[in-house]
């Protein structure tokens, strides 16, 4: 029997529930695919919340990796017995088996196991597209990079160390500045102790930071803008404090001509072809060990709720899957 986590309304992680599921045959352009690991992610937070409103009642997640059973008409690149992975699409991925379109899978290289997809594919394409395209890094820039020891925090620290650039990190503990210490982090600061500002200016020569990256939002927006210099760009990209209070653009103009931009994954993998290059970009560098991507934490699929509680808490370090 399959099985799902479900919602029928917006809240806590208490409104997650496991239910039966029916899993039908592949219709054409489908693969019928049973789940390995699923990926646990902060959009799910979002969604589940209502920060994100979803029509209900909904499926969550959107990244996993598991072995086709299945192909419908029309799907000639793929047969039974494939490992494959996404990370987008509709959402269903916390479930043990489901359907979805072929055009939103990619096949496993055989040295990348399905834990390691399950928790690299969205956040390391997420990474791939924010250091690559939208503010393209160069070697031996400074850039500020907030929530450094979280999952995709960990990925941009070995992605722009093995670039050339530096990334000054930002933390929330003496623990987990020891990671992004370990993971490449040219400078870390724990905010909780510290003024991120007035360290950032000080490690630059007062000139402040071409990019900054930030997946926290509310707590931390102002203080970002603060640490730019001149005409420099401020990418956020997720609100794990919250959202972001409105802005005026004339905040922009008083922090030194600045850049703003909110971007999301599906509209830098919108193409086959985007989507392709961008997997292949994260596959090269997991499979020659420029990045190492594993797990840090693990539940079961029943438990998801809990997953959702700790990653809320910032209970976790890295990745977290939930295992069918």
């Amino acid at each position: 029997m399959s099985h799902s986590i479900v919602f029928s309304e917006s809240g806590s992680p208490d409104v997650l529930r496991l239910a039966p599921a029916q899993v039908g045959q592949p219709a054409a352009g489908e693969v019928r695919l049973r789940h390995t690991a699923i990926g646990v992610n902060f959009i799910d937070i979002y969604q589940r919340s209502g920060l994100y409103p979803l029509p209900l009642p909904s499926g969550l997640g959107s990244e996993a990796a598991g072995v086709v059973e299945a192909v419908g008409e029309g799907v000639d690149w793929l047969r039974s017995g494939d490992r494959v992975a996404y990370a987008g699409g509709p959402l269903g991925a916390y479930s043990s088996q489901r359907l979805i379109s072929a055009q939103h899978l990619v096949k496993l290289p055989d040295e990348i196991g399905d834990e390691t997809a399950a928790c690299a594919m969205l956040q390391g394409m997420t990474v791939e597209y924010l250091v690559q395209r939208t503010y393209p890094v160069q070697p031996g820039q400074t850039v500020l990079w907030h929530a450094a020891a979280g999952g995709v925090g960990q990925i941009a620290l070995q992605w722009l160390t093995a670039m050339g650039a530096k990334v000054i990190a930002t933390v929330g503990s003496a623990a987990k500045a020891e990671i992004a210490r370990a993971l490449g982090a040219a400078h870390v600061i724990n905010y909780g102790e510290e003024d991120v500002v007035a360290r950032v200016r000080d490690i630059t020569g007062g000139k402040g930071v071409p990019v900054v990256y930030d997946s926290v939002g509310k707590d931390t927006f102002q203080i970002s803008l603060s640490c730019l210099a001149p005409r420099g760009m401020m990418v956020s990209f997720g609100n794990a404090s919250g959202p972001v209070p409105a802005l005026s653009p004339l905040e922009l103009t008083k922090h030194g001509s600045l850049f703003l931009t909110r971007p999301k994954l599906g509209d830098y993998t919108a193409s086959r072809e985007e989507l392709e290059a961008s997997t292949q970009a994260l596959f090269a560098r997991l499979a020659d060990g420029r990045i190492r991507v594993t797990p840090s934490h693990r539940y079961p699929l029943a438990e998801a709720a809990q997953a959702h509680r700790d990653l809320e808490a910032r209970r976790t370090t890295g990745s977290v899957i939930l295992l069918p």
